[in-house]
Parts: structure tokens; C-alpha cells; sequence
């Protein structure tokens, strides 16, 4: 039976902001997910909408171009109650510095209870925090962190394995360049799960051991009798010069296809945060495999996660009158 969503505790999430998994307690992000969860069956229902941010403002700025995250950012907004503008900048003049500083002057100025910012440069969303009376939550900034996508996975990852604790979770593919794989690290490991990163060293950072991941080079090592196994694109935007002699290249020593997930767990799930680029990061036919592949869940995991954000930051905002 489907749980309906808790109300989230004032005194159990002490943040303004949610700019990054950094910072978060085991306590924080197990609030976060148990929020979410009652989300995902109030979702399934005919009737959707609460009340909860009945005459609350949040504007969705994205500096860069997304699908998944701004509609699931707008979705839960909409079906709290809120009113919701979306900014897309992304082709705009507008990127960093002084720019930023004045449009964050300006949208505070017409007052929003939330600002949801994805940006192309790391820090991005911190400087807009440290200039807004709002709550800011990070939508993505640079191949810094990604603090919604590691939690969404972190709670597909729960239902379906009933735990994070004692996992082993391989991330696989473009890791110096993934602000999910880097937000999805720090869950991991407050989570008590045990990471692994697999990459081609020219996508691996400089000194992986920092990570706090276990590393490897090879996909079958890596993966052998891992409980959870997700997948990364590659990030060609942020990439300077060449990293990979051909797409068709690293797909067969880096793609995840059935033969490679074989060394895992007979019964390992496969995550990817999308978009996916068949062929090049994992196999057509196993991403549409609903027996494994859990990236369907994901999508629903999301507008869940972002109501329980949004929820909880709002009893960090000023009262009603």
C-alpha cells in the first residue's frame, strides 16, 4: 500500500539552502527520502495537488539546457500549490561573475520563496545563495554536484534493494567531468554503501583516490558482484579537446551491455540519470529492460525527491501572513 507523504519536521533539516550533498548528515538525507517516499504514492492518485506551497513563488533559472530536471522541478512546484516561472537562459548573454550577481539582485528584488539554478560554472549556485533572501536549490552547477539526482537515485535505490548500507555501487563512465557522480559519491559513502568508480583514465580524475571510491580501469573487475550499477554519459560540452578515441571504441571496453553486467550480481539493478545515448553508454536493449534496468523509476523518484525538498525548505522560509 502506497504510504502518504509525511510532513516534513522543522527541526530536522537545519539548511536554507540544498546546495549540495556536502554537508548533508545520514539524518538529513534519510529525512529527505522518507519525505520523498510518501510523495511517489500521492503521485499515483487522480488527485495530485496539495496546498502546502499555496502562495509561494519559485522561478526555475537554467543556464544550461534540461528536460528532465527543470520539468520535474516545475511539476513538483505545481503540484504543491506554488506558482512557477521558468527562465530559460541558456542561450542567453547572461553567464558568470557580475552578470550573475545582478541577475540574482534582480530576482530578489521581486521577492520568490525558491530559486532552482542550474549553471555551467561550479560555485555558481553558491554565489546566487550568498546574494537572495530565498531558498536556493542546485539544479547542477559545472561538473561540481548535482545534490537532487544523487538523492532521487539514492531512493530507487532503497525501494528496490529495501537499504544503502553494505551496497556496492559501481559508477561507470565519465567520472571527471560528472557532477552526479561526485554528489552521488558523498551520499554513497555517508550512506554506509561502498563505491566504486570505473573509467578509461583520461576520464578518471587526477588523483581518484581523493574520491573516496574504490578505482578501476577494467568494467568486468570493477563490476564483479556489485549490488548496483549506473551509468554515465559523456559529458562532451565540458570537454576540451579529446578524450576517447571513438564513440564505438568506448562502448566496447566502457558501454554496459549483459555480458559485461554479468560479472555483477545476479540480481544488480542499473541506474543512468539521463539523457541516455544509446550505444555509447549502455546497450539499447538492457536500458529498456524493465528487469533490470530501473532508469523509468528514476523519472518517478525525481518529482518526489523535488516535492520533498521543496517541502522542507519551506519551514525554513518566513510564515504566511
Amino acid at each position: 500500500m502506497d504510504k502518504k507523504p509525511k510532513r516534513a519536521a522543522p527541526g530536522a533539516y537545519q539548511h536554507q539552502h540544498l546546495l549540495g550533498i556536502d554537508g548533508l548528515s545520514r539524518k538529513n538525507i534519510n529525512h529527505i527520502l522518507d519525505i520523498a517516499e510518501g510523495y511517489i504514492g500521492k503521485n499515483r492518485q487522480i488527485d495530485k495537488k496539495h496546498v502546502i506551497l499555496k502562495g509561494r513563488t519559485l522561478i526555475n533559472l537554467f543556464f544550461e539546457n534540461s528536460t528532465r530536471t527543470r520539468t520535474s522541478f516545475e511539476l513538483a512546484g505545481k503540484r504543491l500549490g506554488a506558482d512557477v516561472i521558468n527562465m530559460s537562459v541558456a542561450s542567453s548573454s547572461v553567464k558568470k561573475g557580475e552578470t550573475l550577481i545582478d541577475t540574482a539582485m534582480t530576482l530578489n528584488a521581486m521577492r520568490p520563496d525558491f530559486i532552482v539554478m542550474r549553471h555551467p560554472e561550479s560555485g555558481a549556485v553558491h554565489l546566487l545563495s550568498r546574494k537572495v533572501n530565498c531558498a536556493v536549490i542546485n539544479a547542477g552547477d559545472g561538473s561540481h554536484e548535482h545534490p537532487t539526482q544523487a538523492l532521487l537515485d539514492a531512493l530507487t535505490i532503497r525501494r528496490k534493494k529495501g537499504r544503502i548500507e553494505g551496497l556496492t555501487v559501481a559508477i561507470c563512465g565519465d567520472i571527471l567531468h560528472s557532477r552526479v557522480a561526485r554528489s552521488n559519491i558523498l551520499l554513497l559513502n555517508t550512506m554506509g554503501a561502498k563505491v566504486r568508480v570505473i573509467a578509461p583514465p583520461t576520464l578518471m580524475p587526477s588523483q581518484p583516490e581523493k574520491l573516496g571510491a574504490k578505482v578501476f580501469y577494467d568494467m568486468r573487475k570493477g563490476l564483479k558482484d556489485c549490488d548496483v550499477v549506473m551509468t554515465l554519459r559523456l559529458q562532451e560540452e565540458r570537454m576540451n579537446g579529446n578524450f576517447i578515441p571513438s564513440a564505438r571504441e568506448y562502448f566496447h571496453f566502457y558501454g554496459l551491455d549483459y555480458e559485461k553486467l554479468s560479472h555483477a550480481k545476479s540480481d544488480a539493478i542499473v541506474l543512468d540519470p539521463g539523457p541516455i545515448i544509446r550505444g555509447v553508454q549502455i546497450d539499447s536493449k538492457l536500458a529498456d529492460d524493465i528487469g533490470r534496468s530501473l532508469i523509468l523509476d528514476q523519472v518517478e523518484t525525481g518529482v518526489a525527491v523535488r516535492q520533498a525538498v521543496l517541502e522542507i525548505l519551506s519551514n525554513r522560509l518566513p510564515e504566511k501572513k
